[in-house]
C-alpha cells in the first residue's frame, strides 16, 4: 500500500480504537455499577446502557470508520467481500486495544467489581455456545442491512442496530453475559483475570455473524410488491406491472421526493428509457466525469 493510503487506514483503525474503548468502558461501567449498588440498574437497564453506548458510537465515528467497534463484524463484512481484508489488519488490534484500555480505565477508577463486567456462561458449554450464536445471528442481521442496503431509511441505522443489541441483552444476559463481540470479552478477561471458556465467545459470535451476513447477502435482491408499484408509476411503464391510472399520476405529480427519487435502486426497469430530467439524473452520474458528457444523463445528449 502506498504511504498515503496506509495513513488512511490507519486513521479510520484509530477511530475504530477509540469508538470501541468508549463502547466498552460505557456498556462494562453498567454491570459495575450495577454490582456497587446493589443491583440498582438491574438486567434492564444494563440493556439498554450497551444499546445507547452503540447507538452513540454509530452515530460518532460512523461516518469516520463504519463504527465496527466488534471484530466479529469486521470479520463477517470481510467475509462477504463488503470489507477489504487489508483493513481487518488493522480495526481487530485497534479493536482489542480500545476494549482492554476500557478495562484498565474502569479498574483504576473502581476497581474490580463484579470482574469488570466479564462474561461467564451460565450454561453447558453446547448452550452457552448456541445462545452466543444466536444472539450474534441476530445483531449481525441487523447491521447487514443498516451498514450496506442504501433502502434502508437513512440515518435510523444505528437506533436499529442499538435496539438490536439491547433486546439481544435483555435475552441473554443472565445466560452467557451476551457478549456477541471478542473485544468486549477480551478486555476484562485480560484485566480481571477471568478466562472461563473464553474461546466460546470468540468463536460463536464469528461463526453466528458470519452466516447471518451471508445470509443478507442471499436475500439482497428482495424487493417489495410496493416499491415494483413505486417504480411503476415514476417511469411510467406499461405492460405486466401496468401503468398507474390516470387519476393517481395526476394525483401524485410533484410529489416524487426523498429517497424514492434518489436511491439507485429505483431506477427504470430494464428495456425501459429513463424519463427523469434535471438533478435526478445528474445525482447518478459517474464520479469525475464532465456535466456535459452524453449518456450520463445531463445536459449533453
Amino acid at each position: 500500500m502506498s504511504e498515503r493510503l496506509v495513513q488512511t487506514v490507519a486513521r479510520r483503525a484509530m477511530a475504530e480504537g477509540v469508538g470501541t474503548f468508549f463502547f466498552i468502558l460505557m456498556g462494562t461501567a453498567s454491570v459495575v455499577v450495577d454490582v456497587r449498588t446493589g443491583g440498582a440498574l438491574g438486567p434492564v437497564g444494563i440493556a439498554l446502557a450497551w444499546g445507547f453506548a452503540l447507538t452513540g458510537m454509530i452515530y460518532t465515528i460512523g461516518h469516520l470508520s463504519g463504527a465496527h467497534v466488534n471484530p466479529a463484524v469486521t470479520i463477517a463484512l470481510w467475509a462477504v467481500r463488503r470489507f477489504p481484508a487489508r483493513d481487518t489488519l488493522y480495526y481487530i488490534p485497534a479493536q482489542c486495544l480500545g476494549a482492554t484500555a476500557a478495562s484498565l480505565v474502569l479498574w483504576a477508577l473502581l476497581g474490580d467489581l463484579g470482574d469488570l463486567g466479564a462474561t461467564r456462561p451460565a450454561l453447558d458449554t453446547g448452550g452457552a455456545f448456541a445462545v452466543e450464536w444466536l444472539l450474534s445471528f441476530a445483531l449481525m442481521f441487523v447491521i447487514a442491512a443498516a451498514a450496506s442496503d442504501e433502502r434502508v431509511a437513512y440515518g435510523f441505522g444505528g437506533l436499529a442496530v442499538g435496539l438490536a443489541l439491547s433486546f439481544d441483552h435483555l435475552v441473554g444476559l443472565t445466560l452467557t453475559g451476551s457478549s456477541m463481540n471478542p473485544a468486549r470479552s477480551l478486555g476484562p478477561a485480560i484485566v480481571a483475570g477471568v478466562w472461563d471458556a473464553h474461546w466460546l465467545y470468540w468463536l460463536a459470535p464469528i461463526l453466528g455473524m458470519i452466516a447471518a451476513a451471508w445470509t443478507y447477502e442471499t436475500l439482497r435482491t428482495a424487493r417489495t410488491p410496493d416499491l415494483q408499484t413505486r417504480r411503476a408509476r415514476l417511469f411510467g411503464v406499461s405492460g405486466e406491472i401496468g401503468r398507474a391510472p390516470r387519476a393517481e399520476r395526476r394525483r401524485g405529480r410533484g410529489r416524487r421526493a426523498g429517497v424514492d427519487r434518489r436511491s439507485r435502486d429505483m431506477g427504470p426497469p430494464e428495456g425501459v428509457s429513463d424519463r427523469r430530467t434535471g438533478l435526478d439524473r445528474r445525482e447518478n452520474q459517474i464520479e469525475g466525469e464532465p456535466w456535459d458528457k452524453p449518456g450520463l444523463g445531463s445536459r449533453g445528449t
